[in-house]
């Protein structure tokens, strides 16, 4: 596939010629319409930027004019010729999560649990990110948060130019559907519905997703499409539930435990599909375990105890999946 269908493909490509040419990866030609996706409310007729993968990196259009379709709300058009010096490489230290001063607290009774004490944490465009940490850490409770599933009791959490924090149950029903994708320590595949159609419980609902056969290719199941989770190995399960995720081309992939249910050579089979996508879509990824070898392949390990970070590592090198043991 050449790179300007992978960029017709990516972001839904749908008037007048363009063509990729050159190092600098610059559109030439007609005017191109794209539609865009993710924390746009609807009511917005203008937004200052777009982002989307081509080939493993993110590409932006500052100043993008953008025309909401009223069939269906949400969904934008670019109109306008796009040129050479409008598209270029995402700054890779651009914020996609900023959490300031997080606390969680659960009332149990007459006792408050403190979930998390203050986290301050920041997480870049397309970072491979690994929280780690031992049961009771908070960091279920941090990723939880990060997805729009539950709210904190103080502090600030922003994804881009959207206030989690002050945001509504629509916006965050719309930031879920739309921006991230889930992965949990057990599938939570429907039992009668084969690999594919449990991928398309997702694919029938998104805005612009990948087809369900195109998710599944990616994790390496296309030989798989018509098994029912009953017929398919743990290790597979979780990968048709990474296909899941990924279909509707999610800004951000939050992971809970991924390998937490598998042995060590089905977890690494389930954690190279996770490096690929971040390295091949450019997906901002955060993954949460108890299991410290996994800090090896990612960008930056993030320690967690008692509700708090004490301690962040970098990796200056990334080591490759097939390296790992534990």
């Amino acid at each position: 596939m050449d790179a300007g269908t992978k960029l017709r493909n990516t972001i839904g490509h749908d008037a007048g010629p363009a063509t990729l040419s050159g190092p600098n990866l610059g559109i030439c030609g007609s005017i191109v319409t794209a539609f865009v996706f993710g924390p746009i409310p609807v009511d917005h007729s203008r937004i200052d930027r777009v982002s989307f993968p081509i080939d493993g990196r993110r590409y932006t259009v500052d100043q993008a004019t953008c025309q909401s379709t009223a069939q269906q709300p949400g969904r934008f058009r670019i109109g306008g010729p796009i040129n050479r010096s409008a598209l270029m490489p995402s700054d890779p230290n651009e914020t996609v999560y900023d959490i300031r001063g997080l606390t969680k607290i659960y009332p149990m009774g007459e006792v408050e649990v403190h979930a998390l004490r203050g986290v301050n944490l920041r997480i870049p465009e397309s970072e491979f990110v690994v929280l780690l940490g031992p049961s009771g850490s908070g960091k279920s409770t941090l990723l939880n948060i990060m997805g729009g599933l539950d709210v904190p009791t103080d502090g600030e959490v922003r994804y881009r130019d959207l206030d989690m924090t002050r945001a509504d149950a629509n916006r965050l029903t719309w930031f879920r559907r739309e921006s991230v994708g889930f992965v949990f320590q057990f599938y939570n595949l429907i039992p009668s519905l084969t690999a594919r159609e449990n991928v398309s419980l997702v694919t029938d609902i998104a805005t612009d997703p990948m087809t369900a056969e195109e998710a599944l290719d990616i994790v390496g199941l296309s030989d798989r499409l018509d098994h029912f989770p009953s017929q398919l190995s743990g290790g597979q399960q979780q990968r048709v539930a990474i296909a899941r995720a990924i279909a509707k081309r999610p800004d951000v992939l939050l992971c809970d435990e991924p390998t937490g249910a598998l042995d060590a050579h089905t977890g690494i089979t389930v954690l190279e599909a996770i490096s690929n996508i971040n390295a091949e879509l450019g997906t901002t990824t955060a993954v949460i375990t108890h299991n410290a070898a996994i800090g090896q392949i990612a960008d930056r390990i993030v320690s967690m105890r008692d509700g708090v970070i004490v301690d962040e590592t970098r990796n200056s090198t990334k080591a490759p999946v097939s390296s790992m043991s534990w």
